[in-house]
């Protein structure tokens, strides 16, 4: 399994992290077995949010943790905070924000995150409070890194200015269907809808500014629409991707996952499956790197058109 860097810091982990979303359909012994077969195939990143299960996704994690011989040290842990689920809203003030990460601690039953985003943009915060918020997690050694998610350049830099602590990464969807990152920088000076920036180029921001990108929903189209793979609706997609899945010996979800590890902006993707054969699959696609005709021949069959 590939080591990234994460930002411009020590901060490394591997290449495919585990997104642990889904983690409340699970047994806590199934979990356990879960998290053992990612570490065991090189996945040491997992990935959490308050909002996950309303926070039961934390509390099995930790306790499926605590039933294998995993050490804490050797795992890394990222929470994200900022949506209030009910009644719905986000929330960046320095009390939630706080609240939120010493909560999540407790229900991972852990002294640490190794990383705590910013999950959905809160148009009414304070930066000033959030750099408060940081400074205290960082003084108290209960954050280590932090990051945003979902967030386009403008408001990083509104967060920068106030922030004291790098922000290393930001957590975006991106994926073969969902390729709006990139679809603008194939269009410049053209006038057809692919050529709409709707993030205020997030894709090149980040890698002039040393943000590591954390791809979610690799495999979703739209928004929570459904899967690509093996799905009815896109043959000309599926077609090119069995094809090569076969010639690199490999399934579809390894050819979709090594279509964004591709990218030299070092992606890193977060999979939200809690089926140990698929995150072995998953895992193995570490090793598969597309040419570029490989490359372009699956943006051009998710009905991408190039000018």
């Amino acid at each position: 399994m590939e080591i990234l860097q994460l930002g411009n810091t020590d901060y490394s982990a591997s290449r495919i992290a585990l997104g642990c979303m889904r983690m409340n359909s699970k047994s806590i012994s199934d979990a356990a077995q879960i998290i053992t077969v990612c570490v065991e195939n090189g996945i040491d990143f997992f990935d959490h949010a308050d909002i996950y299960g309303r926070g039961e996704c934390e509390t099995i994690f930790s306790k499926a943790l605590a039933l294998t011989s995993i050490r804490r040290e050797d795992i890394k842990i990222q929470s994200k905070a900022g949506i209030v689920p009910n009644p719905g809203y986000f929330d960046f003030s320095k009390e939630h924000i706080i609240k939120s990460a010493e909560d999540s601690l407790k229900r991972l039953d852990c002294d640490y995150l190794d990383s705590f985003l910013l999950h959905r943009p809160d148009t009414l915060f304070e930066p000033e409070e959030v750099a408060e918020a940081f400074d205290y997690l960082e003084k108290s050694g209960k954050v280590l890194h932090f990051g945003v998610s979902n967030q386009n350049p403008g408001q990083i830099e509104l967060l920068k200015k106030y922030v004291k602590q790098p922000l290393i990464i930001n957590q975006l969807q991106f994926g073969v269907m969902f390729s709006g990152m990139i679809d603008a920088g194939f269009n410049v000076n053209m006038k057809n809808s692919a050529s709409v920036v709707h993030d205020n180029g997030i894709l090149e921001y980040s890698r002039l500014h040393d943000m590591t990108i954390q791809a979610w929903s690799p495999y979703q189209y739209g928004f929570f629409e459904g899967v690509f793979l093996d799905n009815d609706k896109f043959p000309e997609l599926n077609m090119v991707i069995d094809e090569l899945a076969k010639q690199h010996n490999t399934t579809n979800t390894g050819i979709a996952t090594a279509w964004i590890s591709r990218h030299p902006a070092k992606i890193q993707t977060i999979i939200g499956t809690m089926n140990i054969e698929r995150i072995t699959e998953i895992a193995k696609s570490d090793t598969i790197t597309l040419t570029h005709e490989e490359w372009y021949r699956i943006y051009k069959a998710a009905g991408n058109i190039l000018p």
